[in-house]
């Protein structure tokens, strides 16, 4: 047998090893460009970037964990010989004609993005679609590079080093400090040549093509369907075990979402999941009837403020929830057409659990014939998603795998690899008895 080459990877960690400390990359080059807030400005910046030439590297703030809507509050965009641009979107809103200026000048060439599935929601809803995309993280990914978040990524690629102080701020606020917009231009500052250097590395190791058929995937994704019962996703559920219970959060959850949605605040501003499940555990051994009530029982938490603003509208939304009659409830489990829990497979359904330990052992295995995620250096959950290897062999499926695969929505490249691998899984009857390495079973979990 051959000896293995170096992954990309491992080629990464032998340049670190060697290399000079990284540079602080402290302001872009040509220093921090006026904010552009004026159609006037808008104008300028477009004529700029048209002249320019290559990709457009994109990133865009908004003000996560501040406000319910995840809304763009700044866009930073930067082209070779175009200039570099901090665009608030704010005073122009959705679908003016200088975003659909900018849409078309953006979908002459590439556009780049990392991590571009939290990005493209807030650059859609202002009529930005891009149709050729490179994403930095996810290409990173896909060549197996350890670390793949911005900062890590020029760190190890470039040797610069890139301060992330300012990731969590309310980019809601105006006007935006200075050293904020610094932070800003700086995501943009190198994106056009790390772009390059991930592209490098993806080409050397044969990927390219996985990387291209992901990138045109993400851009064609239809937008997702809405959630079946989204308050079940409140954090601290599984403490909650009565249906009576589950009625509490169910109204909580929707009353606080509506206050947040109207007044364009973060939900967990107004009152944390964990008050909520706090509240539905003890309204009925302790009635909470009072203001006193409502902070006795949510004071063990940390009690904040603005979770007592809206407190007679809890108190009563936490009476008219214990008021309702039994058929009132929701259920003990969704309606989603959601997979039973892992844990109850072995013992319920063991004709399905038997597939998925092989698949799992297969896929992730440390052998010369099975090894597929260091053999190919792609993150097990990269190389195929792990809901789909469950729901394969939950619906094993008497056709073909592929075509199996292909539905749930699996990558051409990804059904190659990972198709035979479950086509055999499939075929086993009795499940293994050892459990897989730890670090990969987490991985397909």
């Amino acid at each position: 047998m051959s000896e293995p080459t170096n992954s990309p990877a491992d080629l990464v960690e032998e340049d670190l090893a060697t290399a000079p400390t990284a540079v602080a990359l402290l302001a872009p080059q040509n220093g921090v460009p006026q904010v552009v807030d004026n159609e006037s400005l808008f104008e300028s910046a477009l004529a700029e970037l048209a002249q320019g030439s290559g990709p457009f590297a994109v990133d865009a703030e908004r003000a996560s964990g501040f406000k319910f809507s995840a809304r763009a509050y700044l866009i930073q965009i930067k082209r070779h010989n175009g200039g570099l641009h901090l665009i608030d979107p704010i005073p122009f809103g959705p679908g003016h004609r200088l975003f659909v200026e900018l849409n078309q000048l953006l979908q002459s060439d590439e556009v780049i993005l990392h991590a571009s599935t939290q990005d493209l929601p807030c650059l859609r809803e202002l009529g930005i679609n891009p149709a050729n995309l490179f994403d930095t993280e996810l290409g990173g990914r896909l060549a197996g590079l350890p670390r793949v978040g911005l900062g890590p990524l020029l760190e190890s690629l470039m040797e610069v080093s890139l301060a992330k102080e300012h990731s969590a701020a309310d980019w809601s606020k105006r006007p935006l400090p200075q050293d904020w917009l610094n932070y800003a231009a700086l995501d943009v500052e190198l994106l056009i040549e790390l772009r390059d250097k991930v592209h490098a590395l993806l080409a050397s190791a044969n990927k390219l093509k996985w990387a291209q058929e992901e990138f045109q995937a993400i851009l064609d994704a239809p937008p997702p369907p809405p959630k079946i019962d989204p308050w079940r996703r409140t954090s601290g559920m599984h403490k909650v075990k009565k249906r009576e219970q589950l009625a509490i959060v169910r109204a909580l959850w929707t009353v606080r979402n509506e206050i947040a949605q109207e007044i364009d605040i973060s939900q967990s501003r107004l009152l944390s999941d964990a008050a909520i499940v706090e509240l539905a555990m003890v309204a009925h051994a302790k009635p909470i009837k009072t203001k006193k009530d409502l902070e006795r029982a949510i004071r063990p938490l940390g009690l904040r403020a603005r979770w007592m603003e809206n407190s007679a509208t809890w108190i009563s939304t936490i009476t008219d929830a214990i008021a309702l009659p039994e058929e009132g409830w929701p259920k003990a489990r969704s309606d989603a057409d959601s997979l039973p829990p892992m844990k109850i497979w072995r013992e319920r359904f063991p004709e399905k659990y038997a597939p998925l330990t092989h698949a799992k052992a297969r896929l992730a295995e440390k052998s010369a014939e099975a090894e597929r995620s260091a053999e190919l250096a792609i993150p097990l959950e990269n190389m195929i998603t792990p809901e789909y290897v469950r729901r394969v062999c939950w619906m094993s499926p008497k056709g073909s795998v592929a075509q199996a695969l292909a539905t749930l929505g699996a990558r051409t490249w990804q059904i190659e690899i990972a198709g035979p691998i479950l086509e055999a899984a499939l075929l086993e009857s009795e499940p293994l008895v050892e459990p897989v390495i730890e670090g990969d079973e987490a991985a397909l979990e």
